[in-house]
Order: C-alpha cells, then sequence, then structure tokens
C-alpha cells in the first residue's frame, strides 16, 4: 500500500499562451510520518521522436509533510524554444507530473497538449517559422494518464515483493536439456514403425497376388487383383492418416495476462473537496 496517495490534480491557468507558466494545484493524502521530503518534477516533450529533446521545467521539495491530506501549488515555467524543432512546437506533445520519494519514483501524471495558433488564417497557411507569441497551449485537463509504481518508503515492511520470487527447488529439478523433445521423438518413432508395419502388410499381400497370377494365368484375374492391392493400399494409407490424426494429442492454451484498471485523476473535480486540506511548505 502506498504511503502517500494523489488525490487530485487542478490546471489552474487552461487554456493560456505558450509562454505562460504551467500552474497545477496538487492535492494528496500521506498516511504515515515521513522522515524525507517529497520531490515533484514537471516535464516539457519536445519531441515525438527522441527523447533527447525532454525538458525538466521545474523541480521542488514539498516538506515535512504531515500526516492528513495537503494542498499546494505547483508552477513551472514555459519550455524554452532553443530546445524544441521548429517543426514540433506546433502540434500535439506531453507533460509529466511525477512525484518520488527518495529517488523513487511512485506517482506519475500525463496530460496531451495541444499547441496552435489562436489565429485561424495561421493555422490554416502557418508559417515556415512558427510566431510563438500567438501560439497558443491548451491541456487535455480532464484526460489525463495516471502511472502507480510500488516502492519503499522508510520501513522494509513497507517494500514490495521481490520479483521473481526465490524458488530454491528450481536447483534439484531436472534439467530441460535432458527431456527437451523426448515426448515428440517417441511420437515419431511410432508413427515410423506403424508406416513400416504397413508397408510390410502390402509387400506380403502383393506376393500372395503374383502368385495367384502365375498359377491361373489369368490376365483379367492378375487385373482385378491389381484393383484388389489398390484398394487396400489406400485403406491402409487411410488408416495411417487416422493414426497421425489421433497420435496429435497436443493443445494449445492461451493464458491471459491479470490486468488491473488505474484509476484517473480528473483535472477538475475534487474528490476530496469535502475534506479539511492543510497547506505544505514547497522550497
Amino acid at each position: 500500500m502506498s504511503v502517500v496517495s494523489l488525490l487530485n490534480v487542478t490546471v489552474l491557468n487552461n487554456p493560456a499562451p505558450f509562454n505562460s507558466s504551467y500552474e497545477f494545484e496538487i492535492t494528496f493524502e500521506c498516511l504515515e510520518q515521513l522522515q524525507k521530503d517529497l520531490e515533484w518534477r514537471l516535464t516539457y516533450v519536445g519531441s515525438a521522436t527522441s527523447s533527447e529533446f525532454d525538458q525538466t521545467l521545474d523541480e521542488l521539495s514539498v516538506g515535512p509533510v504531515p500526516v492528513g491530506v495537503n494542498k499546494f501549488v505547483f508552477e513551472a515555467d514555459s519550455p524554452k524554444l532553443n530546445r524544441i524543432p521548429n517543426n514540433e512546437i506546433l502540434g500535439v506533445t506531453v507533460i509529466l507530473l511525477s512525484c518520488s520519494y527518495d529517488g523513487r519514483e511512485f506517482v506519475r501524471v500525463g496530460y496531451y497538449v495541444n499547441n496552435e495558433y489562436a489565429d485561424e488564417a495561421l493555422n490554416a497557411d502557418p508559417p515556415a517559422k512558427p510566431i510563438v507569441e500567438k501560439v497558443r497551449r491548451n491541456i487535455l485537463a480532464e484526460k489525463p494518464r495516471v502511472t502507480r509504481f510500488a516502492i519503499k518508503w522508510d520501513s522494509e515492511e513497507s517494500a514490495p515483493p521481490e520479483f521473481p520470487p526465490d524458488q530454491p527447488e528450481a536447483d534439484t529439478a531436472e534439467d530441460d536439456g535432458t527431456t527437451y523433445g523426448v515426448e515428440e521423438e517417441e511420437e515419431e518413432l511410432a508413427e515410423e514403425a506403424a508406416v513400416a508395419a504397413s508397408l510390410g502388410e502390402d509387400a506380403e499381400m502383393a506376393g500372395v497376388e503374383d502368385t495367384a497370377a502365375d498359377v491361373k494365368e489369368d490376365d483379367a484375374a492378375s487385373e482385378a487383383g491389381s484393383e484388389d492391392l489398390e484398394a487396400e493400399s489406400s485403406g491402409s494409407d487411410d488408416e495411417d492418416e487416422d493414426e497421425e490424426v489421433e497420435g496429435d494429442g497436443d493443445e494449445e492454451m492461451d493464458v491471459g495476462e491479470d490486468g488491473e484498471k488505474v484509476p484517473e485523476v480528473k483535472g477538475h473535480d475534487s474528490p476530496v473537496s469535502h475534506l479539511q486540506t492543510q497547506d505544505v511548505m514547497v522550497h
């Protein structure tokens, strides 16, 4: 269970000019007294094709954090244009609001941001070099993407379980290399034996028919015997095919992965509006 839970994030100045600062009102709950501060960070994704254009807009520490519901305003400067490619200034990008404790990130909130001109004429025919003063940003505050991580807090009991778990019996188990493919080989040998036995029966039947043809010296009887051989040989092949089908007893099973839906943090209506909140020190 997380010691700190993010309850609500509200974007205060939205929409706003591109060069305006970002302002977020953050509400969270702390269940235990923390020994260290919370570390908040706002990151602007400058390009969808490379992370080298990502830039940290601001970082701040919040603490000491009292037990209960806390609220503060996180303000960060706009991104530096010299670190964003010209063809990436306009359009849709992402900002990431994250929080860590003792260097371990435990929650991240992502927002889509749409940057476009307020003038429809400029949107229809944008200049080669963007006019940043006329660009407005719109944060899709109603649709945040929240990701939570299990971390160790101040006590060992709060540490998440190790993954994968210890498996001491694995050392005593039989090596896969000695058993891999054994069942398949046994099935192949059984099929080969069945085919060989079938071919032997056909050969014996062919010898009997040849002897009968010599005694009777009857072309018609010989042709009839040949037809019988073909029919019997065909029937033997059908039996072989049936044996092969029956021997294929392996079935594939689709195993699904358990997933847990992460609750979303709504951008406006605070789920703790009825609770008494307390401001925390930001430094």
